[in-house]
């Protein structure tokens, strides 16, 4: 039996303290993540960057949280039933890079339960190895202890049938108001991981080109940003809260976000684009801000999803 297995990135169990730290301390251990040495990263997250950020965290979080629990969670649950509802002689699973279901667990699972080819594709579409290496070695490691064959897809950021997807949405939310701006947004990485060769900025890049030549909108009124940075180094850039700061100031009134990194909503997209960063710009003179939201449980996403994992299964087989 084919089995396919969607990963994201993890969630607290909770917006709580504890677990808020739990979760922090194991997503910013990863030597992916973070490519300090451990020695002396490990004390400085324990003791120094989690006390100054946690307050912070766990507003985020109870911001987000509903009494569904964790978007993030419950629609990559939602994706993985409609996924498994259109591949009925597959194994569909999810499983979380950090906190549960683990990686590791769940390919013992499905192994158990007759999966004998593994098709493994995390939930990010642009590659970043703070995000999708962690993944790829997990599973590698697991899979050849077990013995099962396993194809890999690194991302699908280009991919025309995602792209359809992504531009109709965006096309929709701007047909709704006069905008004066759309911001394609990605998560930030910091600036040193691309030096060293991370294909991140590349796939961000191809990305944005890709998604202006199909999009009925001035190429003028597009721009692509980076979101979320943390910490002192520097990130790639332009920032989108600075962006949007000298946007009010120069007189727009209205613009749209869209966040192609995420797949499901999360505390990025909620807390600090529909909340913190819209504040911001209204703050600063603008009107509104709208951001786009992300597939979630779009049966045209989950259709796409049963495509790749069907089309790179025939292609491997091939």
């Amino acid at each position: 039996m084919q089995g396919l297995l969607l990963v994201n990135l993890g969630t607290p169990t909770s917006p709580t303290k504890n677990d808020i730290e739990k979760f922090i301390l194991d997503f910013m251990g990863d030597p992916n993540v973070v490519t300090m040495p451990q020695w002396m990263w490990k004390p400085l997250l324990k003791h120094v960057i989690l006390p100054i950020h946690i307050k912070k965290s766990i507003i985020s979080y109870q911001k987000i949280w509903s009494q569904n629990g964790s978007p993030l969670r419950f629609y990559t649950e939602k994706i993985t039933q409609q996924v498994q509802a259109l591949l009925p002689d597959w194994q569909v699973k999810m499983a979380m890079t950090y906190g549960d279901p683990s990686i590791n667990t769940t390919i013992q699972e499905m192994k158990n339960n007759g999966c004998d080819h593994l098709v493994l594709l995390p939930l990010y579409p642009q590659y970043a190895n703070c995000t999708v290496k962690t993944i790829i070695a997990t599973a590698k490691q697991t899979c050849s202890n077990l013995d099962l064959p396993l194809t890999i897809i690194k991302h699908f950021c280009t991919n025309n049938e995602y792209l359809q997807i992504l531009v109709k949405d965006i096309q929709h939310y701007w047909n709704l108001d006069k905008y004066d701006h759309l911001y394609i947004s990605y998560h930030g990485i910091p600036q040193s991981a691309i030096k060293k060769g991370d294909i991140y900025l590349k796939d961000c890049t191809a990305q944005t080109q890709a998604m202006c030549q199909m999009i009925n909108i001035p190429s003028e009124k597009i721009s692509m940003v980076f979101q979320s940075k943390c910490g002192l180094m520097p990130w790639l850039k332009p920032y989108l809260n600075k962006t949007l700061i000298q946007a009010a100031k120069d007189g727009m009134k209205k613009v749209l976000i869209v966040t192609p990194s995420f797949v499901t909503d999360c505390s990025e997209t909620i807390a600090e684009d529909a909340i913190d960063n819209k504040n911001l710009f209204i703050k600063y003179g603008g009107e509104n801000l709208t951001v786009v939201p992300p597939m979630n449980d779009s049966p045209a996403f989950a259709k796409f999803i049963a495509n790749l994992a069907t089309n790179v299964n025939k292609t491997k087989k091939g």
